[in-house]
């Protein structure tokens, strides 16, 4: 951009942000007049007004804070000029009131997936290896190797093998009312949809958490294989399959590994079998998140991200929106979104839970903005949280999810999680997502293996800078070179061609995979 130009949110706002990419320097006069006190970075605020001390700061048209200092027209406005507002409170919000005009259903859009006997679909066609505890992460992970060098070439309909390695299992109070969060979390992250209903499990012996415990709807265990027989091909709905590391049967390490890698050729072989057939769009249960925000997120990516939510709930389709910590501050936004008061009241209530889990560690919800937030221009977690919310598009609130619970229904979805990318992530997964969409304005190379991530650039830089890395440049939003709706629709139709399995995201295609981090509240012992 030659000419300097800032972007206003809403007509009320008394702040802008400098879209000019480097930022601009002191001195630079705007077309309307409006004259720089300071050097302003890319993203970052300028005073449309003169604000005296304790001055209502605005953007949104929402209180984002209050001037420390008298500050000029043109002057920078940062986390240092401004103090956060109190947390909204949680009484007397408004309940299911805004009732959205209803939206057209939108018809005729298939994609490509793996049809699950539970009534399912998958993106995806995975082996999942379980684990119960993270004493067997590294035996599970030699195993994962060969059995992706020596088994997965017999087998061309399968997608990948993986480890779902955690830091769980043992060494907790696994009795503690909390603890209940990471063992659903882990159990339904076995039963995601892209892992096609194979349920096989690696297991120590001594933890904790056995492996009947943490899949205790499945059958009896199996006993186990005698080496050097050929296991049978039981039926996807057999009994769980465990292998133990203690057995007595296990004599060395390439026992074990032995071990799992026999197993995991039965689970290959069904998963082989499977072909993808045409299924509507309303089978997709897409999770959205955003990592390393800047202020453009809620200008680019995240409105875009919004619409596209608004074309799949239109189509019947399942939406998850998360982090509480990032909607927080707009709670009676998502109220009065709410189809019911009982969806209202269910947000509030995990809103009130995370606030005295925060309290607990002597911590609130300002603890949330990173530096890197901070560099890309969002002050606190206040203005965070208006441009995160905007993800979620415009239609009704139908359902909310308490951390590591599975989804049940269709619409848009409120998933309480933590804001960090991981753990949301793995909560999402364990929800049932078959498909991510990942916002980001400071970049992030985030990726899951056990589901595609499609990564969204909020600035044109960033894409040009990471263009093997992002997937979407919705910065081309600030650029005026496409609109929210022009990106929502190329968001929609990327996301069909990369369920379908036509398309790779960069994050597949070099393999680029997070660790699953499980959501533990309660204590370590």
């Amino acid at each position: 951009m030659s000419s300097p130009l800032y972007i206003r949110m809403h007509a009320a706002d008394n702040v802008a942000i400098v879209a000019n990419d480097g930022g601009l320097p002191a001195g630079t006069v705007f077309p309307d007049g409006l004259r720089l006190v300071d050097n302003i970075p890319q993203g970052h605020k300028v005073a449309l007004e003169d604000l005296a001390e304790g001055a209502v700061v605005r953007r949104y048209n929402v209180v984002i804070g209050y001037a420390l200092q008298a500050l000029p027209r043109g002057s920078w406005i940062n986390e240092r000029t401004l103090r956060m507002p109190a947390a909204p409170e949680l009484e007397g919000l408004p309940m299911a009131t805004v009732k959205p005009p209803a939206l057209a259903p939108l018809t005729g859009h298939t994609f490509e997936g793996y049809r699950n006997a539970d009534g399912s679909v998958g993106t995806r066609n995975i082996l999942a290896i379980t684990t119960t505890v993270q004493c067997v992460a590294g035996v599970v992970d030699t195993a994962v190797q060969r059995i992706k060098s020596e088994l997965l070439p017999r087998y061309p309909n399968v997608d990948d093998v993986v480890g779902l390695e955690h830091s769980y299992g043992c060494g907790v109070a696994i009795d503690a009312p909390d603890a209940i969060i990471p063992i659903r979390t882990l159990r339904n992250i076995s039963r995601n949809p892209n892992f096609g209903g194979e349920v096989m499990v690696v297991s120590l012996g001594c933890e904790k958490l056995q492996p009947e415990r943490l899949l205790p709807a499945e059958a009896p265990l199996l006993p186990m294989q005698r080496l050097g027989t050929a296991p049978a091909l039981p039926a996807a709905d057999s009994a769980l399959d465990v292998v133990c590391l203690q057995a007595e049967e296990h004599v060395g390490f390439m026992s074990m590994i032995d071990s799992i890698v026999r197993q995991a050729d039965v689970h290959l072989q069904r998963l082989n079998q499977r072909r993808r057939e045409t299924v509507p769009v309303s089978e997709l249960v897409v999770g959205v998140q955003c990592g390393g925000s800047d202020a453009f997120s809620g200008v680019t990516a995240n409105p875009a991200v919004g619409y596209a939510t608004d074309l799949l709930v239109r189509a019947g389709a399942s939406v998850m929106f998360s982090e509480v910590t990032e909607v927080r501050d707009g709670i009676d936004q998502l109220t009065s979104r709410a189809s019911t008061p009982e969806v209202a009241q269910a947000m509030i209530d995990q809103m009130a839970w995370y606030d005295a889990y925060l309290a607990r560690g002597l911590a609130d919800r300002s603890a949330n903005t990173t530096p890197g937030n901070k560099k890309g221009g969002l002050s606190n977690i206040v203005e965070k949280a208006m441009g995160s919310i905007v993800k979620s598009g415009s239609t009704p609130i139908t359902g909310v999810l308490a951390p590591g619970e599975k989804l049940k229904e269709k619409g848009l979805i409120y998933a309480a999680t933590p804001a960090s990318d991981f753990i949301c992530g793995t909560l999402q997964l364990a929800a049932g997502m078959n498909l991510h969409i990942f916002t980001t304005g400071r970049g992030t190379p985030y990726g899951l293996a056990a589901c595609p991530v499609i990564k969204v650039a909020t600035r044109s830089d960033l894409a040009r800078r990471w263009h093997d890395l992002m997937d979407v440049n919705a910065g081309r939003i600030a650029d005026g070179d496409a609109t929210i709706e022009d990106m929502g629709w190329e968001l929609f139709h990327l996301m069909i061609e990369i369920a379908s399995g036509r398309k790779k995201t960069w994050a597949e295609h070099w393999k680029l995979h997070n660790s699953l981090v499980l959501f533990n509240p309660a204590p370590v012992t």
